[in-house]
């Protein structure tokens, strides 16, 4: 997948962000990560080669969207307008964009966003029961042509029925959480996740087991380079 981040640094809101990967990373190198910056690949999507062609090509499926921050995050509300151009810019490139921050989704909207950018997906990240029952019911009633709920890492059993049934969510993923400090990913949530989206004939994807990972009464310790293969090989994606 490609990455664009066009800034980097976060602040923690939320039951999800307590041992989040890029806190962990920077503090490998003595950086405060709570600290927001403007990167050195800001302008990404526009930038061009010698032939002025753009550099950033639409071969690969999707650009994950500020992986090291939070698109919506207060701190780069001076920067998002340019982030918009560029995106509705390269409408010829698909955009993902994850959040914790959906209650700032209007926040420097562009003019003439109407009902969204075709090459566009939010996807609104819950962790938890209440997580999901703050965020969700703004994130249905918000402007946006493409959706996806995330529950990563997941702490618990999550219902998302009724805003499954509403038919405007594309797809749920989820996963565990990474790190030495892990908190456990049960399996049980997971299967019950996916057969949520059964119901309603929503894809499902089981992206990661995270590092400690509960299957029955026993639970596993997973390399992070193994976690991906792991959650594959359980089975369990639907329509994905």
């Amino acid at each position: 997948m490609a990455v664009w981040n066009p800034w980097h640094g976060c602040k923690k809101i939320s039951p999800g962000c307590m041992n989040c990967y890029v806190y962990r990373r920077d503090a490998e190198f003595g950086k405060d990560s709570s600290i927001v910056t403007r990167t050195a690949s800001f302008d990404l999507p526009v930038k061009r080669d010698r032939k002025r062609e753009y550099k950033l090509q639409p071969e690969r499926e999707c650009v994950y969207t500020c992986m090291t921050s939070d698109f919506f995050l207060e701190e780069a509300d001076a920067w998002r307008a340019k982030a918009w151009e560029m995106i509705r810019e390269r409408s010829d490139l698909q955009f993902v964009i994850i959040t914790k921050r959906i209650h700032r989704f209007d926040v420097g909207l562009p003019e003439d966003w109407r009902d969204g950018y075709n090459n566009v997906t939010i996807c609104c990240t819950c962790e938890n029961q209440n997580r999901a029952d703050y965020r969700l019911p703004i994130f249905m009633e918000l402007p946006i042509k493409h959706r996806m709920i995330i529950h990563e890492p997941m702490l618990e059993r999550i219902n998302i029925r009724s805003y499954l049934s509403m038919g405007k969510i594309e797809q749920v993923t989820c996963g565990g959480e990474s790190g030495y400090e892990a908190r456990i990913c049960d399996f049980a949530w997971i299967l019950n996740t996916k057969q949520q989206c059964m119901e309603y004939d929503i894809p499902f994807w089981f992206k990661q087991t995270g590092s400690r990972f509960k299957k029955g009464n026993k639970v596993y310790t997973i390399e992070r380079k193994n976690q991906m293969r792991q959650a594959e090989k359980a089975g369990v994606n639907y329509r994905v």
